[in-house]
């Protein structure tokens, strides 16, 4: 396992945020992204997840009460599949993108086309 503060993985993602192209950033709304130390049991090794409604999935009534969106980036499986920071920092830009994807409705399948799985 890679060794890497909380707050160097924090910058990590929020590295990879700022390298997304700016009219990807300008057409994200109501999206918060967290770190959370590990996913969920059943799936030990995910990475990271989109908790939201894709804008391709959204009808005019969707925002009415609508809460944030979420892109959680997991951490220790992160740190757990890299052998450097180095791969880490690169792991977690494709994690975030891949997450981002999700919000505009891309899919696995097209992300694994596009490189991006």
């Amino acid at each position: 396992m890679v060794e890497m503060t909380p707050e160097d993985f924090e910058t990590a993602v929020s590295d990879a945020l700022d390298q997304l192209p700016l009219e990807v950033i300008e057409k994200i709304d109501n999206v918060v992204v967290l770190i959370e130390v590990e996913p969920p049991q059943e799936t030990p090794d995910l990475l990271g997840i989109y908790d939201g409604v894709p804008l391709t999935e959204r009808d005019l009534g969707w925002a009415a009460g609508a809460l944030p969106d979420r892109i959680i980036i997991y951490r220790n499986p992160t740190l757990r599949m890299c052998s450097s920071v180095e791969e880490v920092i690169k792991e977690v830009l494709v994690t975030v993108v891949h997450e981002v994807a999700h919000y505009f409705g891309i899919d696995d399948e097209r992300l694994h086309e596009l490189g991006w799985s």
